[in-house]
């Protein structure tokens, strides 16, 4: 088929060189001419492992190109997808300025049917919005489909080319044809729904998964006071197929680009409804608390001053095998520390240019290697569980360290990793790990 897909964004991106790959004709379009020359040149501009070789293979074979010129990409292809940024506004609603401004584009450019899919996280009834938008700029046919996406960013080409299901929302049964003709070599899970509906099930798959991160973090904070291991009690739930092992890690939160922005939308969502959405509400709480359990920890340690203290920071990411950094937990954790007199060594091995750019917290030693990062420091905090972290010599790191003190946001390391150091260590939902040491905890009085 012939494909374009407006966006070169990370779900865009990711969607247009996997549809290549499966045989597809595609152009991927955008508006940032840089954008699109890294592209042309071979470059990609986000981390995600494998992309930058798939997307090569299939210019070579020419079934993948970029470009900045979206009437012509649009005049070349049968379907249509819309793939651009709606980026949380400051009342958490979505901004949809972007899309919307694509649809007129689109239909202006029409010059014949057209299937038009928006794999935008929208909020619901916004395809049907966006339909009376390019009808009132055409006179071409066309139908308007909703196709939310699933990717895990770090596995995004995994989770394109296997996905779980596909969701295609459609009103016309010829268009949802097509789709399922489109996407049958990926899965037969495929569900065919209402429109409104597959714009609902996007937002809630991703409220539920943060609510199950909010809940396992909550788990943990209880386990630190009772004596049990988080991570025990996740793989014992996990067994239960009504609850399943996914998302059940412990941590310091979860951040990036769709979790904080789609729980954010979906309270909105609910609230021009006149329906008070109690519980995300609590989700979101829970999680913005989170991030600070490394701030209490490490003033327990310190008695409460960490003025003048030097703290080291591995990781940035908000999660390994990428370079986003939105909403990462490590930005509110370091503005703290800086603010409260802290000098701070930072380091991720993917992420570090993209976190300056964002967030310009000023005074903060910026490292180029994790154990240059740990030298002469307090106490070191791990907020993404990089590979590069596990692999760590804790001997080594204890040797670097001026405090062999390990604040582990991530419960990257065991006990077997511990034997033999003498660090101050803490991790989350494991208190029998708390200084290195199996520590015996108080009979419970009820």
């Amino acid at each position: 088929m012939n494909i374009t897909v407006i966006g070169t964004g990370y779900v865009g991106l990711v969607s247009g060189i996997c549809y290549a790959e499966l045989g597809n004709r595609v152009i991927c379009v955008d508006k940032d001419p840089r954008k699109i020359e890294t592209l042309n040149a071979g470059g990609i501009p986000i981390y995600e492992p494998g992309l930058k070789e798939l997307a090569a293979s299939n210019r070579a074979a020419g079934m993948l190109t970029f470009t900045t010129d979206l009437p012509s990409a649009v005049r070349q292809s049968d379907i249509i997808i819309l793939a651009v940024g709606t980026p949380p506004l400051p009342n958490g609603e979505a901004n949809l300025s972007y899309i919307n401004q694509a649809a007129i584009e689109i239909a202006e450019a029409m010059n014949g049917y057209k299937i038009i899919a928006v794999k935008s996280t929208v909020p619901v009834g916004t395809n049907e919005r966006l339909a009376e938008l390019i009808g009132s700029h055409t006179n071409e046919r066309f139908d308007s489909i909703s196709l939310p996406e699933f990717l895990r960013e770090g596995s995004a080409i995994q989770d394109t080319l296997h996905p779980d299901r596909i969701i295609i929302g459609a009103n016309s049964n010829s268009a949802a044809d097509i789709m399922r003709i489109l996407h049958i070599p990926l899965t037969e899970q495929i569900v065919v729904t209402d429109i409104r509906s597959a714009e609902m099930i996007k937002y809630a798959s991703n409220a539920f998964l943060a609510t199950k991160i909010s809940f396992i973090n909550e788990i943990a904070n209880i386990c630190e006071k009772v004596g049990a291991d988080v991570t025990k009690v996740a793989e014992g739930m996990g067994y239960d197929k009504r609850i399943g092992p996914s998302f059940l890690k412990a941590g310091i939160g979860y951040g990036g680009s769709c979790f904080p922005k789609d729980t954010s939308a979906l309270i909105q969502i609910a609230g021009h409804v006149d329906y008070e959405f109690k519980l995300l509400r609590s989700v979101v709480e829970v999680n913005q608390d989170q991030r600070f359990n490394v701030i209490r920890k490490l003033e327990t340690i310190f008695g409460g001053e960490l003025h003048g203290k030097t703290i080291a920071i591995w990781g940035l990411a908000f999660k390994p095998n990428t370079d986003d950094v939105r909403d990462s937990p490590a930005a509110e954790i370091i503005q703290h520390l800086v603010d409260n007199g802290v000098r701070v060594k930072a380091y991720d091995p993917i992420a570090m240019d993209n976190f300056r750019a964002i967030y310009e917290i000023n005074g903060v030693e910026w490292c180029t290697e994790a154990m240059a990062t740990a030298s002469g420091a307090d106490a070191v905090c791990l907020l993404t569980e990089w590979e590069e972290f596990s692999k760590i010599d804790l001997g080594q790191l204890q040797k670097a360290l001026k405090s062999p003190i390990l604040i582990d946001g991530r419960n990257v390391f065991d006990e077997k990793d511990l034997l033999g150091t003498e660090f101050v260590y803490y991790s989350v939902g494991r208190p029998s790990l708390n200084q290195g040491v199996k520590q015996q905890m108080p009979v419970l009085q009820f």
